[in-house]
């Protein structure tokens, strides 16, 4: 599951609708159908550049797959240093636009 920043990864998308399509993807990669995710629509609807992505709900099966998944992709730290550079990157990308985080 490529969910890294740069050449082909989720952060290259250009719109919040790509993210989703993407994510759906990676995660139908490893079994995992998380049938409520969809672009949240208040903050889709807004002029904000990248809405909310709404992970929705999903059963227990579900979380217990996602969970193994998450598990066996990165060990603990390293799963910690991929958030953190998603965060630094949506930092960037909100200083870049103006936009209060």
């Amino acid at each position: 599951m490529d969910t890294q920043s740069g050449e082909g990864g989720i952060m290259d998308a250009t719109s919040t609708e790509e993210v989703v399509a993407q994510l759906q993807a990676a995660l139908e990669g490893v079994g995992i159908v998380l049938p409520s995710l969809r672009v949240d629509p208040v903050t889709g609807a807004s002029e904000e550049p990248f809405a909310l992505v709404a992970l929705g709900r999903c059963n227990v099966r579900t979380a217990v797959r996602l969970a193994d998944v998450l598990r066996a992709c990165a060990p603990e730290e390293a799963l910690r240093a991929r958030v953190r550079e998603a965060n630094r990157e949506s930092e960037r990308a909100r200083s870049r636009t103006g936009t209060p985080g």
